[in-house]
């Protein structure tokens, strides 16, 4: 007895896979933040480990526009579910335009590190400012994948290949992106109580 999968039967399937395969990747990232995270922690033991080190402020605002990031992809996943086409193209162009501002801020903030006279690399740099640069870039190496999906999510929606009932690429971005964000929230927390 053979059975057949309706069309709608199969695209829920591929959806939940899809979700499942992101699901596994964040978690996986998870576990090598917590373990950069507990290095951090370890190494915090060390003589060397700057004591007065202060966030950039720059991180303090990077952290409000991922923080938008997020609003505005959910905002886009909702309006394409109702069908509001030209408002999800908005929200996803102001997704994009919030996450480049991101990255724009934590370039900025290595900036005023390096003017603090904090150097990430080399005889003049710590402990502490190197694990900061590492931690910071394996986070923007993770968004430079969001921001590639964006572009392509963005472009899809532009050609129109996106609509009511079919949802699962902008799904998949706004679970990404709400992701980015937690993780991002739990770094520059983490960063600012363990410092």
């Amino acid at each position: 007895m053979t059975t057949t999968m309706t069309a709608e039967e199969h695209k829920l399937r591929t959806a939940r896979s899809y979700k499942l395969l992101l699901l596994f990747a964040m978690i996986s990232m998870i576990m090598m933040f917590a373990g950069l995270t507990s290095a951090f922690v370890v190494s915090k033991s060390r003589a060397d480990w700057l004591k007065d080190f202060q966030l950039p402020t720059a991180f303090y605002y990077s952290t409000i526009v991922i923080m938008g990031c997020s609003l505005t992809f959910h905002l886009a996943k909702k309006a394409i579910q109702k069908d509001h086409l030209k408002a999800t193209t908005s929200f996803l162009l102001a997704t994009l335009t919030l996450g480049v501002l991101f990255v724009v801020l934590q370039f900025v903030g290595f900036g005023q590190i390096v003017e603090s006279g904090y150097y990430f690399t080399g005889a003049e740099s710590s402990i502490t400012t190197t694990f900061l640069y590492i931690v910071t870039l394996v986070h923007l190496l993770h968004l430079a994948g969001g921001l590639i999906a964006l572009f392509i999510i963005i472009f899809k929606q532009l050609k129109g290949r996106y609509n009511a009932s079919e949802t699962l690429g902008i799904e998949l971005g706004a679970m990404y992106w709400h992701f980015l964000d937690l993780l991002w929230i739990y770094l520059f927390l983490f960063l600012f109580f363990f410092e």
